[in-house]
């Protein structure tokens, strides 16, 4: 399973357990496990940012804080593995540039893929 897979993963597999432990609502906003309906990724990673007592993460915009928050690794290693996956064309060497792309990508391709997310982090 690739890198991205693993993000999209377990941002789906906790909307769903916020679901199954409250039947009658959904993770703020979310709608998993429904079919054709959306899960609200930005949503999601707040609950989880709540749950681990909001930790200063800036999961929002740093691909780096958002492996973190997510109990991924995010050695360079990882994240060269995440640039190969998602086609980066650039140096793979940690840059501020590479980071900010890896983060954007991943956050088009949630949406892409029908996760909701805000249209200023897929800008």
């Amino acid at each position: 399973m690739g890198i991205f897979d693993q993000i999209s993963q377990t941002i789906m597999n906790h909307a769903n357990s916020v679901v199954q432990a409250n039947p009658q609502g959904s993770a703020g906003g979310a709608a998993p496990g429904a079919a054709g309906q959306a899960v609200n990724a930005d949503q999601v990673l707040d609950g989880i940012a709540q749950q681990k007592g909001n930790p200063d993460l800036n999961y929002k915009s740093s691909i780096v804080d958002l492996m973190k928050l997510l109990d991924m690794d995010s050695s360079l290693d990882k994240r060269k593995q995440l640039a190969g996956e998602l086609g980066y064309q650039g140096p793979q060497d940690g840059s501020a540039e590479m980071n900010i792309w890896l983060h954007r990508q991943v956050m088009q391709r949630l949406a892409a893929n029908g996760g909701v997310v805000p249209a200023n982090l897929t800008d």
